[in-house]
């Protein structure tokens, strides 16, 4: 079952998120996730949104996305995102309805 990992940031130092987002993409095909959406500037149908950016990932399988984020090769450029931001970042597992 599909998971995804929903990212909600506020990012205070672009020079610094520049650091996280330069071996981002490779650490993440390394761990054959996909990024669904990038989006700095989302419709709000409901509520209110306070954060700068919302981040969309998928992975095939939940270990595959703990894997990924609890890999030293990911943690090792989440130092400068976390120097760089601050947000909420969660998994959801993929809706599957049973019949």
């Amino acid at each position: 079952m599909s998971v995804y990992i929903i990212a909600e940031l506020t990012i205070h130092d672009r020079e610094e998120y520049g650091k996280y987002e330069v071996n981002f993409f490779d650490i993440l095909n390394a761990h054959n996730g996909t990024l669904v959406s990038v989006d700095e500037d989302p419709q709000m149908l409901e509520g209110e949104w306070t954060a700068s950016r919302s981040v969309i990932l998928s992975f095939a399988q939940r270990d595959a996305a703990i894997g990924w984020f609890s890999s030293n090769a990911y943690q090792n450029i989440a130092k400068h995102r976390r120097a760089a931001s601050v947000g909420n970042i969660r998994l959801v597992d993929e809706f599957v309805m049973h019949t």
